[in-house]
């Protein structure tokens, strides 16, 4: 690591106009974050025109400060209104939702924080200091472990994304079916599609998500205000109170493993922060010596996430910068962004733009570390939205989810798709499925079937071949054990508690 280079891309970020340039990306990144559909790759694609007639590196470094502060931003509407920003924020839902319902909105939004500055921080350390050796890693992996890691995300899902594991499976199971909906990716031939033109490319996973957990939401609290006959406002309820530094390290062994695994995940060519963050889930609650207040209020349910998809972000551009293959959709957009400013990513611009890449990490170390800072002053603001009447928050709420479903495709249909999911999804949280296990199943679901099929392919249609790759096996006793842990646990203590009671 040449420190001359180092000294002369920390002069050129903390000058006045580059820094201002951080700021302002990560201020508008969390702003995108937060809004239901308006995702972090949306609002670099509506910047990009404006960097048209900027210089190389200030054009850059806003576009990845506005992708680092975007990763925290969809955690905000995901805590405050059980409404992910991201896929990535779906996780966040779990028990950051029942915290603000409890009154700690305040305490969610402030773990969530601080949780997406250090794993951001730490990809972005392990970017510097390892990223040529984690590439070459990258490159080994191949479509048996692809499936083998979607398998995983799908299995810690259905194992806590829901209190009832049957109906999670079922919910997940349909959330797969609904990504084969369309053109099949190898054959060409239509599929699901019911004669109708309007699924031949399939349906988005936004509409769905907005529609199962927003709108969902929106119908729930009107429902219940209405049975209720009074208005159930949380303004007195709800907590301004904010994380301290010993509280996160009560947390350190969870925020470890979770930096690790988003990093490790993210590196991964078109995996995403969604898988990472998952899994980084699942993990917390196996390991937790109190696992039922997972689902309730857990405050390793929303670092765990939160760490993850965030340090996935950082590590997602390791691929895109030393080879040139993108590590998730927003760094492809970032890809083409690059390209445009007359750069070819891969390994020479190792060689030939080495200012670049510090000037990009360090970018993204400084949008990470302003966020864990002024994150106190931020979630106060944030948390302070709860304290409106429903009747003015709902409206909003409405005509975000509206106009996320709505700019994706510029297409009237997509807000047809969310208004009918927010019905069932609705229903779902009536009747206790998981909306979560449904998005990630259609998150999952396609990246799941192609490699799936594209392993076959490639081993002349040989199921043998899964078995042969040592990542993949790894994997898949992973899987195996997040599936069986909890009902072996479960016989453990009922045995147990059978025991305890023969004794007495």
């Amino acid at each position: 690591m040449d420190t001359s280079l180092l000294i002369e891309a920390l002069k050129t970020i903390f000058m006045p106009t580059n820094f201002l340039l951080v700021l302002a990306g990560m201020t508008l990144g969390v702003f995108f974050g937060a809004l239901p559909g308006i995702s972090s790759s949306m609002g670099i694609v509506l910047m990009i025109p404006f960097t048209y007639y900027m210089g190389i590196i200030p054009s850059i470094v806003l576009l990845v400060a506005l992708y680092a502060g975007s990763a925290y931003g969809g955690s905000i509407t995901a805590i405050l209104f059980n409404t992910p920003g991201t896929a990535e924020s779906v996780a966040t839902t779990f028990d950051g939702y029942p915290m603000a319902q409890q009154g700690k909105a305040g305490k969610a939004l402030g773990l969530a924080m601080s949780g997406s500055a250090i794993g951001g921080i730490f990809s972005v350390l392990v970017m510097l200091l390892l990223a040529p050796l984690l590439s070459k890693i990258a490159l080994k992996i191949q479509s048996a472990e692809y499936f083998a890691l979607t398998l995983l995300g799908i299995a810690c899902i259905s194992s806590v994304g829901s209190k009832n594991l049957s109906k999670a499976l079922v919910t997940g199971l349909l959330g797969i079916i609904i990504a084969m909906v369309g053109m099949d990716p190898m054959t060409g031939v239509s599929r699901l599609t019911f004669g109708q033109i309007n699924f031949l490319n399939g349906i988005e996973y936004i509409p769905i998500m907005i529609g199962s957990f927003a709108m969902a939401e929106v119908f729930k609290q009107v429902i219940n205000r209405k049975s209720e006959e009074k208005t159930m406002d949380m303004g007195d309820s709800v907590s301004m109170e904010s994380i301290k530094l010993k509280d996160l390290l009560v947390y350190k062994v969870t925020i470890i493993k979770s930096a690790i695994i988003g990093t490790a995940v993210g590196i991964l060519p078109g995996t995403g922060g969604s898988i990472a963050s998952i899994v980084s889930y699942g993990e917390a609650a196996r390991s937790s010596k109190d696992k039922a207040r997972f689902g309730n209020g857990a405050e390793e349910g929303v670092l765990a996430p939160e760490t993850a998809n965030n340090a996935a972000g950082g590590g997602a551009m390791i691929p895109t910068l030393v080879l040139g293959i993108p590590g998730s959709p927003t760094t492809a957009i970032i890809l083409a962004a690059l390209v445009l400013q007359g750069l070819q990513p891969g390994p020479q611009l190792m060689t030939e733009q080495p200012l670049l890449l510090y000037c990009i990490f360090f970018s993204m170390l400084i949008a990470s570390t302003v966020v864990f800072l002024s994150g106190r002053y931020a979630v106060k603001a944030f948390a302070a939205v709860l304290k409106l009447p429903y009747g003015i928050i709902a409206p909003m709420i409405v005509m975000f989810s509206i106009i996320g479903a709505y700019a994706r495709s510029n297409d009237m249909f997509q807000i047809w798709v969310m208004l009918t999911f927010g019905v069932f999804g609705y229903f779902m949280k009536k009747y206790q499925f998981s909306a979560a296990s449904l998005i990630l199943g259609i998150v999952l679901g396609n990246m799941m079937e192609e490699s799936f099929r594209r392993q076959l392919l490639i081993s002349n249609g040989s199921y043998m071949s899964f078995l042969q790759r040592p990542i993949a096996v790894a994997i898949f006793i992973a899987v195996a054990f997040v599936l069986f842990f909890p009902i072996v646990a479960g016989m453990m203590e009922k045995k147990k508690a059978t025991a305890a009671a023969q004794n007495l």
